[in-house]
């Protein structure tokens, strides 16, 4: 069994996928966009927000990319303009400070510190950023085993 993130960024998914390759290092997989649905959404789905409105057919229906060895999903979802990822956070774990000082400060940029980069108990460095985007990060090295 895998679970894996499924990121919906209503409408801003094509710049969060240029922004984690320059931050993060990510690389892009498949992209569909609605355009491509063999199947576009029937009115009545339309009506229901299933899929863009007129206008959207460029937008990201579906995406992936890497991160280190994790897969992350995205799309534009309904192209609604306002992402919200509250109550969910992404963590990486990095094998030395200078990894995570550098994806830390990429990720800030734009964004919001939520917890500076310090020293932990249980990490060598840790910290928390809320991205341009709105989605959370954790980044850490983990302590050195004594």
């Amino acid at each position: 069994m895998l679970v894996q993130p499924y990121l919906f960024f209503e409408g801003r998914c094509e710049e969060a996928l240029e922004f984690y390759k320059k931050t993060l290092g990510a690389k892009p997989g498949m992209l569909l966009r609605f355009k491509d649905n063999p199947e576009p959404p029937t009115p009545e789905q339309a009506a229901q927000g299933c899929g863009p409105g007129v206008g959207m057919e460029e937008k990201v229906m579906h995406t992936e990319f890497q991160i280190g060895d994790s897969l992350v999903m995205a799309s534009d979802g309904r192209c609604s303009g306002k992402p919200n990822f509250a109550g969910v956070a992404l963590s990486i774990t990095y094998p030395d400070i200078a990894a995570v000082d550098k994806a830390f400060n990429g990720l800030a940029e734009g964004g919001q510190v939520q917890m500076p980069l310090a020293k932990t108990f249980f990490a060598d460095k840790f910290g928390m950023v809320t991205d341009r985007f709105g989605v959370t990060w954790m980044l850490l090295k983990p302590a050195e085993k004594k």
